[in-house]
């Protein structure tokens, strides 16, 4: 018997018990689907979180104060914080720095008034690098300027959500807000950028970074320090620097945290792919059920067709062809499902992913999609199947072997 002669005895097989052969491919059926869907879904995270750092700058290292718990109660040297004396040590000492930005966020929501109208505010003190810096886009006006820093100006750049709900239609450039009893200067409304990794975007409210620290804290405090190497190859070593200059200004305090774009995707990723892990142990056990399932079914129509499998012996057949042939239906059997699941799983993967774009919230902040990125390779599909084919290959081996070893004449005086 040839390999598609193998194939046709399967379907015919598979056509005769369609109820046996359903419930003998359900388990491989449910296996792949599930490790498409989780496939689709982890994988669509992934290049969507890659695409957002991308856009913010992966070589971007970010400074920040943080004391853990566990260093707080074991350190008796205590530090406010961040402050301007730490960014003017690392613009001094710190040549291996192309450029930075000091940013000081509220940490909340705030409301900001215009006339009779309200609308909720991310604001966020920030220098004029800010902009290259951290990729975001004036639409019309323009950004903080170094004079802006100097003289803490009452001046704000405004999102694009901020200038639709305030001023609805009227050119808010010129315009006066009250943000937190402060009456500011509207001089510039950002591009629509939609919801990122920090919130929603669009919500944001830039005033310059000395007009919060003097106007309203009456401190110099900083939120994080964002930092941009000369040579993005030499990242960590730029990273070192900054961190030899914070430990040497605070004597070794802890609680400071220097970091880089790229190390914090990393990580993400990690999580995503021990996420997919877990998932996909999962799915492997119902692979495992619907391989066993296999070898069950394969091991009753050895027993139904032990007649058949005697003349077949009886009339030149090798065990070799016995055994081929078995095998062959046991990949049939467990490709086909797979086959069926690879199909299923990638229609509940997209479905999930246009249900989602109803839900508030799921937005892609560089191309504007709404809902749950979904991203399934061809190559993992592929590999899908050939892996289902693998499973019943393997559960169908010992099947195959008891058919092979059937003794001719003991087969054909079976009943």
């Amino acid at each position: 018997m040839n390999f598609w002669h193998c194939v046709l005895t399967a379907l015919a097989n598979l056509r005769v018990n369609k109820l046996r052969s359903a419930l003998t491919m359900l388990g491989v059926i449910i296996g792949v689907a599930a490790v498409i869907v989780m496939v689709a879904i982890v994988q669509g995270a992934s290049a969507r979180i890659t695409s957002e750092f991308e856009r913010l700058g992966s070589s971007l290292i970010i400074i920040f104060y943080q004391l853990e718990e566990k260093d707080r109660r074991a350190s008796t040297r205590r530090v406010e914080g961040l402050t301007m004396d730490d960014l003017r040590a690392i613009e001094a000492r710190g040549d291996l720095i192309r450029g930075y930005s000091a940013e000081l966020p509220f940490g909340r929501e705030i409301t900001a008034r215009y006339g009779d109208r309200t609308t909720q505010v991310n604001p966020n003190g920030v220098m004029p690098a800010y902009e290259r810096l951290r990729n975001v886009t004036v639409a019309r006006g323009r950004f903080i300027t170094g004079e802006d820093l100097a003289t803490w100006a009452k001046v704000c750049v405004v999102g694009d959500k901020i200038a639709r709900e305030l001023f609805q239609g009227e050119d808010p450039l010129g315009k006066l807000i009250d943000v937190n009893g402060l009456a500011l200067t509207v001089v510039g409304v950002m591009q629509k950028k939609g919801r990122s990794l920090e919130g929603d975007a669009d919500k944001s409210l830039f005033v310059p970074l000395t007009t919060v620290q003097k106007r309203l804290l009456g401190s110099e405090l900083i939120g994080v320090i964002w930092a941009e190497p000369k040579d993005p190859k030499r990242i960590n070593e730029t990273m070192d620097q900054i961190w030899e200059i914070l430990m040497q200004r605070h004597d070794n305090a802890p609680g400071f945290h220097v970091d880089s774009q790229e190390n914090i995707l990393n990580s993400i990723n990690k999580v995503l792919a021990v996420f997919g892990i877990v998932l996909g142990s999962i799915a492997g056990l119902a692979l495992l059920v619907g391989g066993i399932g296999i070898m069950n079914i394969m091991l009753v129509s050895v027993t139904e067709r032990t007649r058949e499998i005697g003349i077949r012996k009886a009339v030149g057949a090798k065990r070799r062809d016995i055994l081929l042939q078995f095998l062959i239906e046991a990949a049939t059997v467990s490709g086909i499902g797979g086959l069926i699941g690879i199909a299923l799983g990638a229609a509940i993967a997209y479905t999930i992913g246009i249900v989602t774009q109803f839900v508030p919230g799921l937005e892609d902040p560089q191309t504007g999609a709404r809902g749950i990125a979904v991203h399934l390779p061809v190559t993992f599909s592929l590999g899908a199947f050939l892996f289902a084919s693998g499973v019943g290959v393997f559960f169908g081996i010992y099947p195959a072997v008891r058919a092979s070893a059937l003794d001719p004449i003991q087969a054909l005086r079976h009943e």
